[in-house]
């Protein structure tokens, strides 16, 4: 039986399958469209769910910002090797993923993303693109994560992709003052504050943000070690809250050392600024994306 050309190439465009595939799934259905579609649906629905307990730690890290930085997305598309991360077809899901977060948001999580229609292709949904692209790249692939933050006041979003794409940063800074907000000093700030972000890895902004659990789990393990000391109690307090400080200093974002001048802390670049542009500047929100293997 002759298959027609055009039609493989719209099954293709359809399924993402290969010329062969695509031509041996109409010769099986007798040139039938539809038929030969939904077989090619199943055959991919089949190589994802063999490929699905393989680990997929490999990937890149997806960043986009407005140009008026008033939203930035930050997205986790997952892969087996770094191979796949490099193609183009998995980059373009990841642009387009990150696109369709900008465009909906309402979407709580990957899990409920994954059965949303497609932003690029109206008849799939983003699942069904992942599985298209599972049967024709031969790898487990896994949207893991994303965030999305927008402003409500004055300041910017900050986006940032360290080179390799395996570390992506959002942060959000806000003033009082819209003349600030556009000021090329104000600018240069907050792409300092990301590159520290993504360099430093703070896990909060400040200690106000660590919650009571954490601080107490943490004062508990130095007092255990404290308390092989012969030492008065008086010290061991002092020495506890010496190394709670300097954890503060290693997880809390005003707390670190500048990485451009260690001099002083984020903090006290932040406090210098705000007085240089006679505005409050306040760290809002700050997401970072790491892939697993890249830590």
């Amino acid at each position: 039986m002759a298959i027609n050309t055009q039609t493989i190439k719209e099954l293709r465009e359809a399924t993402g399958a290969g010329v062969l595939d695509c031509k041996k799934a109409l010769e099986a259905n007798d040139d039938n469209f539809d038929k030969a579609l939904e077989s090619l649906r199943e055959k991919g629905l089949d190589a994802a769910a063999k490929k699905a307990s393989r680990e997929a730690k490999e990937g890149l890290v997806q960043v986009l910002v407005d140009e008026a930085g008033r939203l930035g997305i930050i997205v986790e598309v997952n892969c087996e090797t770094d191979f796949v991360a490099r193609t183009e077809e998995f980059q373009a899901l990841a642009v387009a993923i990150a696109n369709q977060v900008a465009q909906e948001a309402d979407i709580p999580d990957a899990a409920t993303l994954l059965n949303h229609t497609f932003i690029e292709d109206q008849n799939i949904t983003v699942g069904e693109r992942l599985t298209q692209l599972i049967a024709k790249l031969g790898e487990n692939l896994v949207l893991s994560r994303f965030a999305r933050i927008e402003r409500d006041r004055n300041g910017l979003i900050e986006g940032y992709i360290h080179p390799g794409s395996r570390i992506g940063v959002l942060v959000y800074m806000s003033t009082d003052s819209e003349d600030v907000t556009g000021s090329a000093s104000f600018g240069e700030l907050i792409h300092d504050i990301a590159l520290q972000v993504a360099a430093a890895a703070p896990q909060y902004i400040s200690p106000d943000d660590v919650p009571d659990s954490v601080i107490e789990a943490e004062k508990a393990k130095y007092l255990a070690e404290a308390a092989e000391d012969n030492k008065p109690d008086h010290i061991k307090e002092r020495i506890v809250t010496g190394k709670l400080n300097k954890w503060y200093e290693e997880t809390c974002l005003l707390r670190q050392l500048f990485i451009k001048d260690d001099s002083m802390s984020v903090g006290d670049l932040i406090t210098q600024k705000s007085k240089d542009l006679s505005a409050p500047l306040t760290v809002e929100q700050v997401v970072r994306y790491e892939l697993e293997s890249g830590g």
